[in-house]
């Protein structure tokens, strides 16, 4: 499958570049396991302090009624509410950045290792290689996003790419966010192919003029691409830049 005209490769991380079941199965839980100590740990921390009125917040204005349930019985154990929010998979950006923090500990002892797909490290070095720029947008956080490929079973990929974006751009459901993201990128967005695994994501990147391609990976939740150009190896795809 041939692509023309980019600048920019715009890449989801979760069924696109490693397989849905690590997060799910391995960083969720590790998350939902560690972040007690860690909130104990840093306590006097003030980026961690930050976070978690950040989240307290958010706790308040929660119409969910389990949340609020959880609220009732116990109003100061932010603990529960963020391994709910876990559980949840929720988007909360103050949420994805305290986890980005209990992830950063576990793989530098050793305990996570990002495991991106066979095709992915050469494909990456190869469109580095041809000129192309590349970036990541995942609902992870940026710090998150930056471990997973900084230890990776690759190694470290990180100077591959050259733009990082999390939800603080946008949700990943609404143009907006990839009309901003184009516009950090400096380019029109007819010139960044993006590639996820969800469809809702790419009709949101299309409707901005981006080309778009759906990740069909073995074990991905979504099979059905609808109207989009789909792979299911990065090895089918010949991408050249702008003339």
């Amino acid at each position: 499958m041939q692509r023309h005209g980019l600048r920019w490769v715009l890449l989801d991380i979760e069924g696109t570049t490693c397989p849905v079941s690590f997060v799910a199965g391995e960083l969720f839980p590790y998350a939902a396991e560690q972040m007690g100590a860690l909130l104990l740990a840093r306590q006097g921390d003030l980026e961690v302090q930050a976070l978690v009125a950040a989240v307290e917040t958010a706790w308040k204005q929660d119409p969910d009624p389990t949340a609020q349930a959880l609220r009732q019985r116990a109003p100061t154990d932010v603990l529960a509410y963020l391994q709910w929010l876990i559980r949840e998979d929720r988007k909360l950006t103050p949420l994805k950045e305290l986890q980005g923090l209990v992830w950063e500990q576990g793989y530098r002892s050793g305990a996570l290792r990002g495991p991106l797909y066979g095709d992915v490290p050469a494909a990456l070095r190869r469109w580095s290689s041809a000129g192309l720029q590349l970036a990541v947008y995942s609902s992870g956080s940026v710090t998150a996003q930056q471990l997973i490929y900084g230890f990776s079973n690759a190694g470290d990929l990180r100077p591959l790419f050259s733009g990082w974006f999390d939800t603080r751009s946008g949700p990943k459901q609404e143009a907006a966010s990839y009309l901003n993201i184009a516009n950090q990128l400096g380019v029109p967005a007819e010139q960044v192919l993006f590639i996820s695994d969800a469809k809702a994501e790419c009709q949101a990147a299309a409707s901005t003029g981006m080309q778009v391609i759906f990740s069909c990976r073995e074990g991905n939740p979504e099979q059905n691409s609808g109207k989009f150009e789909q792979i299911s190896s990065f090895d089918e795809l010949e991408l050249r830049t702008l003339a």
